[in-house]
C-alpha cells in the first residue's frame, strides 16, 4: 500500500486540490462564503442541494465560481419511494411538536421535495467536477451521463457492503460515514440505520483493504491528529462537516455555534426527531420529545418540523434548534474556514512520515 502521504497527494491530483480535504456537503450550512474560503485554501468545497431548486442550484454554481476556481462537489440524496402515510402517526407527530411550538398544518399530499429529475439537470448543466450521493445509488442512466462529461462521482457508504455496491456502480472514490459523523446518517436502508453504527476507525481499513478506489473518512475528525490517523488507516482524504459550522463564513445560528463550543461527545444523540431519518446532532426539547413518540416518515417529518425550526432560527433558541453535530463538535474553532484547512494539513503533515 502506498504511504499516506502518497495516496493523500494522488488523491489532490485527480481532484484539483492541494489539501485532501473536503468540507461536507451540508444541506443546512453551505453557503457561498464557507466554499469559496474552503477552496481558495486548497480544499474541496461542498454544496447540499437536496432543498434547492434548479434555479438555486445553478445560482450558488454561479456564486462559486465567480470567487473561486477551486474544486466543488454538489451532493444530492438518493430519492426513497413515496413515504407510506399513516394519519394517526402523522396526527401525534403533530401534537408533540405542537407542545414544543406553533403546532404544525396537517400535511396535504405533497410534493413534500423538490422535484429530483430536474436537480439532477441542473446539476448536469452546472458541470461540477464533482458530485456526491448520500442514501442510496443513482439510476445507472445518470450515472452515465456523469461519466459521459467528465464529472466524478464520490458515493457515502456506512458499511462495507454499500462501498462495494457503489464501486461497482462506478463510484470514483467511496466516503466512510463514521458513527461519530453529525448531520444524517448515509445507510442505504432508511431502517437500518440504527444497526449501522460502526466508528470511523474500523470503518477506514475494512474498506481500505476491499476496495480499489480511493476511501474520504468522514465522522469525529476535527483536527490535524484525526487527520493523519485516518490517512494512516488508508484513507485518501478526508470530509469534515462539524469542523466548519462554527466559521464566520458558515453564519450559524448564534445559539447553535455557541452550543458546539461546549457539547461533549455525550451530548450529541441520534434523532429522527427533526426528518424522520436518523441523524446526530445536540441532544435538546425536540429530540427528547420524540423519545416516547414515533416521528413520521421521511420526509413528513422533516415538513412537520418546519414551523419549529424556523421560530427556533428567529428566536435563536437551542432548546428546539436542528443543531446537527459530530461527536467531536467541542474541538471546533470560531477561526476562517480557510485557516480551518491550512492549519489542518499543517498539523497532519507534521504528523505523518
Amino acid at each position: 500500500m502506498p504511504s499516506a502521504i502518497a495516496r493523500a497527494e494522488e488523491f489532490c491530483a485527480r481532484f484539483g486540490l492541494r489539501a485532501p480535504i473536503l468540507q461536507a456537503p451540508m444541506a443546512s450550512a453551505s453557503p457561498v462564503a464557507l466554499g469559496m474560503a474552503v477552496a481558495n485554501a486548497g480544499g474541496m468545497a461542498g454544496l447540499g442541494a437536496l432543498q434547492m431548486g434548479p434555479d438555486e442550484i445553478a445560482g450558488w454554481v454561479q456564486g462559486f465560481r465567480a470567487a473561486s476556481n477551486g474544486a466543488f462537489q454538489i451532493n444530492l440524496w438518493a430519492p426513497d419511494p413515496p413515504p407510506i402515510r399513516d394519519p394517526d402517526r402523522e396526527a401525534a407527530a403533530r401534537l408533540a411538536l405542537g407542545e414544543l411550538g406553533p403546532l404544525p398544518e396537517p400535511l396535504g399530499d405533497g410534493p413534500f421535495l423538490p422535484d429530483f429529475a430536474a436537480q439532477c439537470a441542473a446539476v448536469l448543466a452546472a458541470r461540477p467536477p464533482v458530485v456526491s450521493t448520500i442514501m442510496g445509488l443513482w439510476e445507472a442512466d445518470f450515472i452515465a451521463e456523469l461519466k459521459a462529461r467528465g464529472i466524478l462521482w464520490i458515493c457515502n457508504a456506512t458499511t462495507l457492503a454499500e462501498a462495494r455496491a457503489a464501486e461497482a456502480a462506478g463510484a470514483d472514490a467511496i466516503i466512510a460515514q463514521g458513527a461519530e459523523a453529525g448531520g444524517h446518517r448515509g445507510s442505504f436502508t432508511p431502517e437500518a440505520a440504527e444497526a449501522q453504527l460502526i466508528g470511523l476507525f474500523a470503518l477506514i481499513p475494512r474498506f481500505a483493504d476491499a476496495l480499489s478506489v480511493p476511501v474520504i473518512a468522514a465522522g469525529g475528525i476535527m483536527d490535524g491528529r484525526g487527520i493523519a490517523a485516518a490517512l494512516t488507516l488508508g484513507a485518501s482524504a478526508v470530509q469534515l462537516g462539524t469542523a466548519f459550522l462554527r466559521c464566520p463564513e458558515t453564519a450559524l445560528a448564534p445559539a447553535w455555534a455557541d452550543g458546539l463550543a461546549v457539547a461533549a461527545p455525550e451530548d450529541t444523540v441520534l434523532t429522527r426527531a427533526f426528518s424522520g431519518r436518523l441523524a446526530r446532532g445536540i441532544a435538546n426539547d425536540a429530540t427528547r420529545a420524540f423519545e416516547g413518540t414515533a416521528p413520521a416518515p421521511y420526509p413528513l417529518q422533516r415538513v412537520l418540523t418546519t414551523p419549529m425550526r424556523a421560530e427556533a432560527t428567529r428566536q435563536n433558541d437551542l432548546s428546539r434548534m436542528q443543531a446537527w453535530a459530530g461527536q467531536g463538535a467541542a474541538m471546533s474553532r470560531a477561526e476562517p474556514a480557510g485557516e480551518v484547512v491550512r492549519r489542518l494539513w499543517s498539523e497532519a503533515q507534521a504528523l505523518l512520515p
